[in-house]
């Protein structure tokens, strides 16, 4: 059985069990059980449920196991030939790490 959930704006597969990062959860502390009610699809076994546009009466439920994980440094180089400009710029996008306890169709 999986699903398709909307979490803080992106689209997961998730599956009971499996672990993800997401966009960062600003309310989330480690331990804390987080449930996403904006279920799109699900499969249970071969039996497709769509949503229009949510699946009514499913959630998914998730345990945070890190609320802030930092993703790798991402460079930016802006630069105009034969100015002398040149500037150099970078981030690291926050994640949040969540595991899957149940789906809940």
């Amino acid at each position: 059985m999986y699903a398709i959930v909307e979490i803080n704006g992106q689209q997961f597969k998730v599956e009971q069990g499996k672990k993800l990062f997401v966009n960062h959860i600003q309310s989330a502390e480690s331990g804390q059980t987080v449930e996403f009610e904006k279920v799109l699809l699900i499969d249970n076994n071969g039996a497709i449920t769509v949503g229009a546009p949510t699946v009514a009466g499913a959630k998914v439920v998730c345990e945070v196991i890190d609320p802030l994980v930092k993703g790798d440094k991402v460079l930016i180089f802006h630069k105009k030939r034969r100015k002398g400009y040149r500037k150099l710029n970078g981030y690291r996008h926050q994640y949040s790490q969540i595991s899957v306890k149940e789906v809940i169709a």
